[in-house]
């Protein structure tokens, strides 16, 4: 089940692999929780971390499944109170999801926007 690790990176930002999906320096040096998540090991750096970091869900709470129904309903436009009735988890539990989801949402777009080639056409209009 370890085959997915391609589409992990080092979080180390002093690592030489730092940010390099699929470059083969990442293996799993063990399993915690209850819900059996991996720990990461680069071997590049010896850094270790969990599967989780860096997403919205690093520090969850919540299975699997109640946590991405969450972040699902948001995404399609619910609001708090809707979210909760719907999925069952408390009124604070999805404003802690849509805050920290919308957090990750904003620095990625910022990382790709930063990235993407500049518009010679000017502004849509």
């Amino acid at each position: 089940m370890d085959d997915d690790l391609g589409r992990f990176c080092c979080l180390n930002p002093n690592c030489p692999d730092h940010g390099r999906r699929g470059h083969g320096n990442l293996t799993v040096c063990a399993r915690y929780g209850k819900h059996n998540r991996r720990l990461l090991y680069c071997k590049a750096c010896k850094a270790r971390f969990s599967e989780r970091k860096g997403t919205p869900l690093f520090g969850s709470h919540l299975p699997d499944d109640k946590a991405l129904a969450v972040l699902a309903h948001l995404a399609d436009g619910c609001g708090v109170r809707q979210t909760s009735r719907l999925t069952k988890a408390g009124k604070n539990t999805v404003s802690r999801y849509a805050w920290v989801a919308g957090g990750h949402a904003r620095r990625l777009h910022d990382e790709l926007a930063a990235l993407s080639p500049p518009d010679d056409q000017g502004a849509a209009g």
